[in-house]
C-alpha cells in the first residue's frame, strides 16, 4: 500500500500524524524502529527510491522476532509479506485488534536483560511477567499477568482498588484513577488519566478517560477528554457482525468494533457512542441519546466548530498539562477546517 493510500485508509488518526506515531502496543511505531534498529542505520517509513536509504512501509509493526527479515527485505528493495510474525495496519481498529499481539511482542524487548522496579504495597499474580519503570508507584492494587504481561511506565501511578489484567501498559507518567477495572489488551499513552472500565482499547499520549463509564475495543486519539459517565457499545444486541463505515463502503470488522476518537476530540458527560462510531478531529460531542455514528471532523453539537473558538478551547485543554498549540499543529488543523469547506 503507498504512503497516501495507508493514510487515507487510517483517517481520523492519519490526519494529525505520520502513520508510524500511531500507538499499537507499548509504543508507536516509530518508538518501535528506534529501540530495534541497529546502531547507524536508517529507516525512511514512506518513500520509495531514495539512494542509500533502506525504504519500507509506514504501516508495518516491526518487533525482535521480524527485524532482521524486514531489514533484509528493505535491502533488496522488496515488500515485506504478511505473516504470523509480519503484522500491517491498513484500518484504523487493527490497531486495537492487534493491540494484545503488539503489547506482547513490546515486551519481549523492552525488559530484555532488564531488572524490574520491586513491586510494593500490591497484589500480583506471575510477577516474572510484570516490569515496573523507575519512579512509579502503585498502591493496593492487583496487578494479574497470568494473561499476559503487564508493563507500568516510568513515573505512573495506580492508585488503590485497582484491578488490572494483561497484557497491559500503561505509559510514562500517566496514571489509573481509584477502583479501575482495566481488561487486557489495552494501552494507555504517557500523560493520560484513565478510570472505570476499559478493555482491549488503546489511548493516545495525552489524553483523558478519568471517571465510570465502558471503553472497550476502541482508539482514542491525543488530548481527548471523554465525560463522566461516557460509554461506548462495542457489541451489537443481535450479536451480528459490527461494520465500520469507510470512503470505499462498510467494512466488518468481526462482532466486536467500538469506537474510533480523532486528536482532540471530547465528549460531555453521559455520552453514549453506538458500535462502530467514528469521531473526526476537534469535535465537542454532546446532545440527547446516542451520539452520532460518523462525527466529522471541527463538529460542535450538531453544528460547525468555529475556527477560534477550537484552538481556544485546544489551549484551553492543553494547559491544563502545561502545553499549547504548536504553529505546525494549528497548520495541520488548518489545512483540514479548510478542506472541509471547500
Amino acid at each position: 500500500m503507498n504512503q497516501s493510500a495507508c493514510e487515507a485508509n487510517l483517517f481520523p488518526f492519519s490526519k494529525t500524524r505520520h502513520v508510524a506515531e500511531c500507538r499499537v502496543g507499548i509504543l508507536t511505531i516509530s518508538e518501535k524502529w528506534k529501540k530495534l534498529l541497529p546502531a547507524n542505520s536508517q529507516i525512511v517509513l514512506h518513500q520509495t527510491g531514495s539512494e542509500n536509504v533502506l525504504s519500507l512501509p509506514a504501516n508495518i509493526i516491526p518487533t525482535l522476532g521480524n527485524i532482521d527479515y524486514l531489514l533484509e527485505c528493505a535491502q533488496n528493495g522488496d515488500i515485506p509479506k504478511a505473516s504470523d510474525e509480519v503484522r500491517y495496519i491498513h484500518h484504523p481498529w487493527d490497531l486495537f485488534q492487534l493491540n494484545d499481539w503488539a503489547i506482547r511482542k513490546d515486551f519481549e524487548y523492552l525488559t530484555r536483560d532488564r531488572i524490574s522496579q520491586s513491586i510494593k504495597n500490591a497484589v500480583v499474580v506471575n510477577p516474572e511477567n510484570i516490569f515496573v519503570e523507575e519512579g512509579a508507584v502503585l498502591l493496593h492494587c492487583t496487578l494479574n499477568a497470568s494473561t499476559g504481561p503487564i508493563y507500568i511506565g516510568k513515573n505512573a501511578q495506580i492508585m488503590e482498588g485497582s484491578h488490572i489484567r494483561g497484557p497491559f501498559s500503561l505509559g510514562e507518567n500517566s496514571v489509573v484513577k481509584m477502583g479501575s477495572t482495566i481488561y487486557g489488551g489495552t494501552s494507555i499513552g504517557p500523560w493520560c488519566v484513565v478510570g472505570g472500565e476499559i478493555k482491549n482499547s488503546i489511548l493516545f499520549e495525552n489524553s483523558n478517560k478519568a471517571h465510570s463509564g465502558y471503553l472497550g475495543d476502541s482508539v482514542i486519539g491525543a488530548w481527548c477528554n471523554l465525560g463522566a459517565g461516557t460509554s461506548n457499545s462495542n457489541v451489537k444486541n443481535t450479536g451480528g457482525e459490527v461494520l465500520f463505515s469507510t470512503n470505499s463502503g462498510p467494512i466488518s470488522v468481526g462482532t466486536k468494533g467500538g469506537m474510533l476518537m480523532g486528536d482532540y476530540s471530547r465528549s460531555a458527560i453521559n455520552t453514549s457512542f453506538n458500535t462502530a462510531s467514528v469521531v473526526g478531529i476537534c469535535c465537542n460531542v454532546y446532545g440527547d441519546g446516542f451520539a452520532e455514528k460518523n462525527i466529522p471532523d471541527f463538529t460542535w453539537g450538531k453544528e460547525r466548530y468555529q475556527w477560534q473558538k477550537a484552538l481556544d478551547h485546544i489551549n484551553n485543554w492543553k494547559k491544563m498539562k502545561n502545553s499549547e498549540l504548536s504553529q505546525q499543529e494549528i497548520a495541520i488543523l488548518e489545512k483540514w477546517y479548510n478542506k472541509q469547506a471547500s
